[in-house]
């Protein structure tokens, strides 16, 4: 779910009220709306501004992966 959410997935879009299912067995997190109701909500949605443009912490934004994945790649900063 880590970079889900910044990059414009599902869970992007929740609400004060939505419900949100979790299955620890699966590993899997869902959102409890209609595709439908989903994809009006993706239509409207605006990825945030990067907090930093320049430097190390924009360098380190630019190269970290999920932490579903294994972590991060600081070590090739």
């Amino acid at each position: 779910m880590a970079p889900e959410a910044a990059r414009g997935g599902p869970i992007a879009v929740i609400a004060e009220g939505d419900s949100i299912v979790f299955d620890l067995d699966a590993r899997k997190l869902q959102l409890e709306l209609s595709d439908a109701e989903i994809k009006g909500r993706l239509a409207k949605w605006k990825a945030p501004a990067a907090r930093y443009k320049t430097g190390v912490f924009a360098k380190y934004a630019a190269l970290v992966s999920s932490a579903s994945l294994g972590g991060d790649h600081s070590a090739d900063i």
